[in-house]
């Protein structure tokens, strides 16, 4: 029998019902039913009864999880890892501290976990206008736990133009160090160009004397 958790250890999470492990597993299938598609025939060819019949769903069954097939190809599951590593940083630490430690760790997870998905998603943030306009639009979501974050550490108002202007520069910075290394053809560390991002943020252009000396502090 499972002894009890002691009081001073936190309980292991909850195990997903039986209902949210299926759709984990439809979606998951219907993922890589399309990236499967797209480095058979391209993006383009890859139609939403392509998806749904090599994924062995109903059409209207894609259409349900991803109302667009721009949809299938992003992705959500690092929002909340990234919410629980910025609510981890330690009290005191600016802003900009955190939130590069938490964008720089997040990138280097997906290239340790998922390095040919995260190749394709750049690829086709780079080259496919619908995807790379859709990709603006899904960064809502972690534009608000961004600036929850940086609210909670300045206590300025979430909603105030001087973090939503924040905010939003980081996001630019990070989609447009993504769109820069698939237009390089992959050859950079792209942590190491989400952090060059994220130094223009947060320093403004380098001189171009400073820009050959690489990182500033």
């Amino acid at each position: 029998m499972k002894a009890a958790p002691s009081p001073l250890t936190p309980a292991d999470p909850p195990r997903p019902g039986l209902r949210e492990r299926k759709k984990t597993k439809t979606r998951e299938a219907i993922r890589g039913a399309a990236f499967a598609l797209i480095g058979e025939l391209g993006y383009d060819a890859m139609t939403i009864e392509r998806i749904a019949e090599r994924a062995e769903v109903s059409p209207s069954t894609v259409i349900r999880y991803f109302p667009a097939k721009e949809d299938i190809v992003l992705t959500d599951e690092y929002d909340r890892p990234m919410a629980a590593a910025l609510a981890e940083r330690p009290d005191g630490e600016p802003w900009p501290v955190s939130v590069r430690h938490v964008l720089c760790g997040a990138v280097r997870r997906a290239m340790a976990e998922q390095p040919e998905v995260t190749l394709v998603r750049a690829r086709l943030l780079a080259e496919v206008p619908a995807v790379h306009s859709r990709t603006r639009e899904s960064l809502s979501a972690t534009g608000r736990l961004l600036a929850d974050a940086i609210a909670a550490r300045t206590g300025l108002d979430p909603d105030g133009l001087e973090v939503r202007v924040a905010t939003t520069s980081l996001l630019g910075g990070l989609l447009e160090a993504t769109a820069y290394w698939a237009e390089h053809g992959h050859t950079d560390d792209l942590a190491a160009l989400v952090d060059r991002a994220l130094d223009v943020v947060e320093h403004g252009l380098p001189t171009a004397k400073s820009r050959s000396g690489g990182h500033r502090t």
